[in-house]
C-alpha cells in the first residue's frame, strides 16, 4: 500500500482527536454568582489537560511523519499496528475530558488519572511496537538503507517515554495531581527543540 494513503488516514484521525480536545473547554455561564475571572481560573484542570493533550498528539503528528517518512511502502501489518496506533489516539480526548472532570474531585480522581496516563502508556507502547516492526522487522521497507545499529538507536528513542508514563500511571492511585505533572512535563520537555535533535520521542 503506498504510504501516501496511509499517511493522509491518520493525518485525518490525529486532526480529529486534536480538535475534539478543545470542545472540553466550556464557556462559563452568564449571569453567576461569580465574576469571570474567577469561574475562568476555577476551570484549571480542563485547561492544563488540554495544554497536555494537544502536545503530546502533536508531537505523536511528527514522529508519525517521520517514522511513515522512512517507508517506501507499508505491508498487512504495519496498517493493521498503524489502526492500533490510531485506536489509541482517538481515546485520548475521552481520557482527558476524564481527567479534567474528575480532578479536583473527592472520588473518582485517581482512577481518572490512571486512565488518563494509562491512554498515554498505551499510545507509547503500539508506537514503539510498530516503530520496532518496521526498523528490525520490515527494513526491507525503508527508503533508504540504514544500519542496524542505526535503526537500533532510533528504535532506543522511541521506548524512552515508556517508563515516566508507567511511573505516571502507577502514582495515579496516590496523587491525580502528581500524574498530570508528569505527563505535562514529558508533554513539555518533548515539545522542546533540546529534544527533537533530528530524530523525535516517537521514532
Amino acid at each position: 500500500m503506498s504510504t501516501s494513503r496511509l499517511e493522509a488516514f491518520s493525518d485525518g484521525v490525529l486532526a480529529v482527536a486534536i480538535t475534539l480536545l478543545v470542545l472540553d473547554i466550556k464557556v462559563p455561564s452568564v449571569g453567576g454568582h461569580d465574576d469571570l475571572g474567577r469561574e475562568l481560573a476555577r476551570n484549571w484542570p480542563h485547561y492544563a489537560a488540554y495544554v497536555t493533550s494537544f502536545l503530546t498528539i502533536g508531537i505523536i503528528w511528527i514522529n508519525h511523519h517521520a517514522m511513515i517518512g522512512r517507508l517506501l511502502q507499508a505491508d498487512h501489518m504495519i496498517l493493521f499496528l498503524n489502526l492500533l496506533l490510531l485506536l489509541s489516539i482517538a481515546l485520548l480526548p475521552f481520557a482527558t475530558s476524564l481527567m479534567a472532570a474528575y480532578l479536583k474531585q473527592s472520588h473518582g480522581q485517581n482512577l481518572a488519572a490512571a486512565i488518563y496516563s494509562g491512554t498515554f502508556l498505551l499510545m507509547a507502547v503500539l508506537f514503539s511496537i510498530l516503530n520496532r516492526h518496521i526498523l528490525l522487522r520490515k527494513p526491507q521497507l525503508l527508503t533508504s538503507e540504514l544500519s542496524e545499529q542505526h535503526r537500533r538507536q532510533i528504535l532506543a528513542r522511541s521506548i524512552t517515554g515508556l517508563a515516566p508514563y508507567a511511573i505516571a500511571t502507577a502514582l495515579a492511585a496516590v496523587s491525580a495531581y502528581a500524574t498530570l505533572a508528569i505527563c505535562a512535563a514529558l508533554a513539555v520537555f518533548y515539545a522542546l527543540p533540546v529534544a527533537s535533535g533530528g530524530d523525535q520521542r516517537g521514532e
